[in-house]
């Protein structure tokens, strides 16, 4: 008879929590290094253990079913529970994990090429970045500090504010000897590089948006190239292959580097900025308020 206070095993349950994620056998596997029979073996015995089935599995598909929805909210709070207790036990015992969420983009320009200014001062602390697209829960999901860009009025009350934005064109050095851009209206003779935003979340990073502001709304470039994150877009401006609308402190780098120049004076601010936000689970920690002081401190430099 199967023993109805008997939890599952821990190992089961991150196997679990991982496919439901990813819904795909395959992609848990290649998260928690197993094979992805391996991970099928752990969810049949984990079904067999609470004598449900958690998984349709259809052809080269994967759904959970209503009972494996349940499970799977129950299961990512438990093991997000864990997560945040064995950071702390482990900052307790000397070994400081710092886990901070933002953009894809602000991690990849701005934060992590300043990164090891922040580790060197401080090695015993082990900082773990999670860039993505949607706002996390700081308190669910065990995460220490967010930065995340936006309106002063959804910031929150506490939060931190780094630095505003400022949108302007940027291009190569080498583009502009090839095809100079004197006026705005020169645009026209160049490949705009865009951001794919067709639900228009995001208009600030729009062409659209800016030629309107220049009142040239009515022009027509020489091509377009569309990227699905901004963090691409970049590059892709400093290869030479077209103008990109930079945004300030994420292209200050880059222009002081001279691996881009803004061709104009005018700049349209968006009024947003960069804001630092941290847990309440992780106010006090010194690692933490060595984090967001040293945020505050490369936020001066710009």
């Amino acid at each position: 008879m199967r023993n109805r206070n008997a939890l599952p095993a821990l190992d089961l349950l991150v196997g679990f929590e991982s496919a439901a994620r990813h819904l795909s056998f395959t992609k848990a596997g290649e998260e928690l290094f197993l094979t992805q029979s391996a991970v099928s073996r752990q969810i049949k015995e984990l079904e067999d253990q609470l004598g449900v089935e958690l998984f349709q599995r259809r052809h080269r598909a994967l759904a959970l079913t209503e009972a494996g929805h349940q499970f799977y909210a129950a299961a990512a709070q438990a093991l997000s529970t864990m997560r945040t207790a064995t950071d702390r036990l482990r900052a307790q015992a000397g070994k400081k994990a710092l886990s901070v969420t933002t953009t894809h983009s602000f991690a990849s320009l701005w934060l992590i090429p300043r990164l090891a200014g922040f580790t060197r001062d401080h090695p015993g602390v082990d900082v773990r970045i999670t860039a993505d697209t949607k706002v996390q829960d700081l308190e669910r999901d065990g995460l220490d500090l967010a930065l995340r860009h936006g309106p002063a009025s959804l910031a929150g009350p506490n939060a931190i504010r780094l630095f505003g934005e400022k949108v302007f064109p940027v291009c190569s050095p080498k583009l502009l000897k090839k095809n100079p851009l004197r006026t705005p209206a020169d645009l026209r003779n160049h490949v705009l590089l865009q951001y794919d935003d067709p639900e228009v979340r995001h208009p600030w990073l729009h062409w659209k948006t800016w030629l309107e502001v220049e009142r040239i709304a009515d022009l027509r470039p020489a091509g377009t190239l569309s990227f699905s994150g901004y963090e691409q877009i970049i590059p892709a401006a400093v290869a030479g292959h077209g103008v990109a609308l930079g945004r300030s402190p994420l292209v200050k780098d880059l222009i002081t580097d001279g691996q881009l120049v803004p061709p104009f004076k005018s700049q349209a601010d968006p009024a947003r900025a960069y804001f630092a936000i941290v847990s309440r689970n992780a106010e006090g920690r010194p690692e933490v308020r060595a984090f967001v002081e040293w945020l505050k401190s490369e936020a001066a430099k710009r």
